[in-house]
């Protein structure tokens, strides 16, 4: 990665970079929040999923875009999720088998992480 890029990690609880990354986008515990520069990660923050009890994946989305997030490495998500990114101008990776945001963030800046394809959604809201 050349240019600095705001990007999200779906977390489990209590987030930052040594917390587990979520197995799915709308139902994590936070989204931990990071710019990447070149392989450096900075500026780590932790944002609480709004959506996660109305069981609503559009409203972090929107909340994530506004906060200038360009990039979202989640495990899984459903269709609907994925589109509502894609329409936000927020590019989805595909982040499997990585036991920390640290690791999962890494494995980004050093372009390891595939874009995420429908392939990789879980149909039928799970």
């Amino acid at each position: 990665m050349r240019d600095s890029v705001y990007v999200a990690v779906p977390s489990d609880g209590p987030g930052g970079l040594d917390a587990a990354p979520s197995a799915h986008f709308s139902r994590c515990a936070c989204y931990t929040l990071a710019r990447i520069r070149g392989e450096t990660i900075s500026d780590v923050s932790i944002l609480p999923n709004s959506g996660r009890e109305q069981s609503d994946c559009l409203r972090p989305l929107k909340e994530l875009a506004g906060l200038g997030i360009k990039a979202i490495l989640a495990g899984g998500m459903g269709l609907r999720p994925l589109m509502g990114m894609e329409s936000l101008g927020i590019t989805p990776y595909y982040n499997a088998g990585h036991d920390t945001v640290r690791a999962t963030l890494e494995a980004f800046a050093e372009g390891r992480l595939p874009r995420f394809a429908e392939d990789n959604t879980r149909r039928g809201g799970h």
